[in-house]
């Protein structure tokens, strides 16, 4: 098992830091600098009513806020510690970096606050699938008897993590490419990146510089930089990363594995990195069925929880175990129901072309529900992809007219229902639509391949909307 490399503590008494921004990673950061005798200011562009009232228990606690203005640099700004929101080119960072001032992320906080004997992070980033896969590690590492979270970007903070009570052998840990931006001295024992794909452009710039945010996760790692194969970008970020001497590159792939890599071999993920004589053996590690749902991308998110887990010295027993007892959270490729033979799936999470395809790519005949915000994205290659599985085509939301324009150019023999309404039955009838195309055998997906704020709250409310509908559907018998 590996350990963590442990920072110089830092003198936090009397320290100007700038806090910015209020919300889920700023106020439990400005708390524990505080506690630790900073001098903290917290800024925040809003001054709406919440945010009054999360200013004033800050400064019920002796902690400075300052609302409606995030651009101005407070003086005597020492360090600032950002939340992952807040985009690089915003002015206070313009005025720090003019100043000479360190701009950390909450990530990078946890780290430096990390105490002796610290758990090592295992991490995870990529476009898609980075929260089921952390989830995944952290039943492995458990069901090897280990004490583990599952921390990070997927809700639970590492602040909390590295600084409470509990103790940890390891860290299961979810790192966003915003995240990892502000982490410029973060160095994991072992680190996967699972997928690069055009997103979040509008706050790093350019792809290249998203690219180069992810490959962050790479530096300094110590026992292995895990790639997917089928992705060469990611590889491209091993070989560019400086890391640990001995650290080694292992990849994941769907397909048969070579040495120093992890993949499947008839129905069984097998392991040719960490077993014994890898130029001729492979160690098997669980079968295909272990995996729920075994859909290709969910399959490759498996591998690569193994190869993070077999790098911290996990035995293949606990790797079966921990993919067996794990179960997805809701709405990414949920079975919702059977209705009239037809097989009904919520991925509502799927909010970019990239996790759209993914999910297109685990079913054949498809009746697909897609639409809501775009956020800038095409979707000619997402349709030339998928045009041959899909019986037909449901659309929703603000920006439908460019999923339908591109399935008129890349699949124009495709029924499409075009649904102009966006009210709150808009979703019931997108269903009652898709059942109508549908014949037994089929599946109904909800796999948006957009945002879902023009419509609900969140993509959570969007599957939750699309499962209502699913049961109403199976309740009246009308399928």
């Amino acid at each position: 098992m590996g350990s963590g490399q442990v920072t110089e503590q830092l003198d936090w008494n009397g320290k100007k830091v700038t806090v910015a921004g209020l919300g889920v990673s700023g106020i439990p950061a400005a708390r524990v600098l505080h506690g630790l005798g900073a001098l903290v200011t917290v800024v925040n562009d809003g001054d709406d009513e919440r945010s009054r009232a999360q200013a004033a228990e800050l400064e019920a606690e002796g902690i400075t806020v300052r609302l409606g203005d995030g651009a101005t640099l407070p003086s005597g700004t020492e360090l600032i510690v950002t939340t992952p929101g807040w985009r690089p080119d915003k002015p206070l960072f313009t005025a720090a970096a003019e100043a000479g001032v360190e701009i950390w992320g909450d990530v990078e906080l946890a780290w430096r606050l990390r105490g002796p004997g610290a758990a090592p992070w295992l991490a995870v980033t990529g476009t898609n699938g980075k929260t089921t896969t952390v989830r995944m590690l952290a039943s492995i590492l458990e069901a090897a008897g280990l004490r583990t979270a599952a921390v990070g970007n997927i809700g639970v903070s590492l602040l909390d993590a590295v600084l409470g009570e509990e103790r940890y052998d390891v860290l299961a840990v979810e790192l966003s490419s915003y995240q990892l931006h502000w982490a410029p001295s973060v160095r994991v024992h072992s680190a996967a990146v699972l997928n690069l794909a055009p997103d979040h452009l509008d706050w790093h710039g350019s792809m290249e510089a998203y690219a180069a945010d992810k490959g962050r996760i790479y530096e300094g790692n110590q026992v292995a930089c895990v790639y997917n194969v089928a992705d060469k970008a990611t590889e491209d970020l091993v070989r560019e990363a400086d890391v640990e001497e001995g650290c080694r590159a292992i990849g994941f792939t769907l397909g048969t594995p070579g040495p120093s890599e992890l993949g499947v071999v008839e129905g069984i993920l097998v392991d040719r990195a960490f077993a014994p004589n890898r130029q001729k053996n492979a160690q098997e590690l669980a079968e295909v069925a272990d995996v729920r749902p075994p859909a290709p991308h969910n399959i490759a998110n498996a591998l690569a929880a193994a190869a993070l887990a077999r790098a911290f010295g996990v035995d293949a027993k606990a790797v079966r175990d921990g993919l067996k007892a794990f179960r997805p959270d809701p709405h990414r490729i949920e079975l919702v129901e059977e209705v009239g033979g037809v097989t009904y799936v919520d991925d509502s999470k799927a909010t970019n072309t990239h996790a759209a395809e993914a999910s297109l790519a685990a079913y054949d005949p498809i009746v697909w529900i897609a639409g809501g915000l775009a956020k800038g994205a095409t979707f000619d290659e997402l349709v030339q992809k998928s045009a041959n599985r899909l019986r037909g085509a449901v659309l929703i939301g603000a920006d439908r007219a460019l999923i339908r324009e591109a399935l008129a150019r890349h699949a124009p023999e495709v029924p499409v229902v075009d649904l102009d309404r966006t009210d709150t039955g808009a979703m019931s009838e997108a269903v009652r639509e898709a059942a109508l195309l549908a014949r037994p055998g089929d599946t109904v997906l909800l796999a948006p391949a957009c945002a879902s704020m023009d419509m609900f709250t969140n993509y959570n409310k969007r599957g939750e909307a699309f499962a209502d509908a699913v049961r109403g559907l199976a309740a009246t018998g009308d399928a």
